[in-house]
């Protein structure tokens, strides 16, 4: 958690060496190695992991695509192909010298147990959250344990960009689901040693429970769908309540256009909520992550604050395939940097 600071203010140079270092060690000692898919599609476009030096060649690479998840008649299990699945062929053939050592000292003084146990906890899947199916057949992300600790320190770093304080007091009004809009949050809190109520939204306690829920806890931060939220709000308003302990709204499964945010920010000034912020976060089942925006006037979005050591944002031509220049409009093409299920 402590180098987010530092890694906030690095100049785009020093960044985007960071994620030169980090995509390479990635490919090499990850991706190929260790992913039935991508193995295979390096492979058949003749692609070494040697030839992927900066983020710049990433273009070598075909573009990963929804459809490549999806289950078949003749691959049922599809998506398991992308989960990072070493065995001692494997580690063998593909790991550097310096790590093969470094894990045989380890069974050799500390037990076969030991190693086994290491790779588990770094690899094997133990969680799940998964797509809503609102477009197509809904697809299965899996969690290691190595996931989850990512998943922790992007919520840590969603709270800490939105200047969260050591004081913060929670309620999370997101749907018990296995969606990541409701775990990120979860996570978050841990991360964060923050108090967090997550009351399941609207279907498990109902509007009044979650109201009454907030009225008893008094957080300075609620966060939620924005159309959900904006019906409780409007409901709380409706019987009179007072929201004056409210300083942040955190908005997230759906977009928040300015003037959301204003009529938002109006009823809750109506409450007694002095000088509220609120955010918009961005985020997607297969990065397994979140971003968020940084506190600024109701009206005005800072964009969405990355993080460059976990992940890539290209812009790209979808004809083409070229990447923009800046400031560009394009499809949004997102690579990750570390991650294991």
């Amino acid at each position: 958690m402590n180098d987010w600071k530092k890694i906030s203010f690095l100049p785009h140079k020093e960044l985007r060496e960071l994620q030169n270092r980090k995509l390479r060690r990635f490919i090499t000692c990850q991706l190929y190695p260790f992913s039935t898919y991508y193995r295979n599609l390096f492979d058949t476009h003749k692609i070494k992991p040697r030839y992927i030096r900066t983020v710049e060649d990433l273009r070598i690479i075909p573009f990963t695509k929804k459809e490549d998840f999806l289950s078949t008649k003749e691959t049922p299990s599809r998506f398991l192909d992308f989960i990072l699945k070493p065995d001692e062929a494997l580690l063998k053939k593909y790991l550097p010298k310096s790590k093969l050592l470094s894990l045989a000292f380890a069974r050799a003084f500390k037990g076969k147990e030991y190693v086994k146990g290491k790779l588990e906890k770094e690899y094997r899947p133990i969680f799940l959250t998964a797509t809503t199916g609102t477009t197509d057949q809904p697809v299965s992300f899996l969690y290691t344990n190595y996931d989850i600790e990512n998943l922790k320190i992007s919520g840590y770093r969603l709270l800490d960009v939105f200047g969260a304080g050591g004081d913060i007091k929670a309620v999370n009004l997101f749907p018990y689901a296995p969606h990541l809009a409701f775990w990120q949050t979860v996570f978050a809190g841990f991360a964060y040693n923050a108090f967090l109520l997550s009351t399941g939204g609207g279907k498990v306690m109902g509007t009044q429970g979650n109201i009454d829920s907030i009225m008893k806890v008094k957080p300075n931060m609620i966060i939620g769908v924005p159309s959900y939220l904006y019906h409780l709000v409007r409901s709380a308003r409706e019987n009179g309540k007072n929201f004056g302990f409210l300083q942040k709204v955190i908005l997230g499964a759906s977009a928040v256009p300015a003037g959301f945010k204003e009529k938002l920010s109006q009823m809750l000034g109506e409450m007694g909520a002095q000088q509220v912020y609120i955010f918009g976060t961005y985020g997607f089942t297969e990065a397994k992550s979140a971003w968020g925006e940084c506190p600024t006037p109701i009206n005005v979005s800072s964009g969405y604050h990355t993080y460059p050591d976990k992940d890539i944002f290209e812009i790209i031509d979808p004809e083409t395939g070229e990447v923009k220049k800046e400031g560009e409009d394009g499809e949004l093409v997102y690579t990750s940097l570390d991650a294991r299920g």
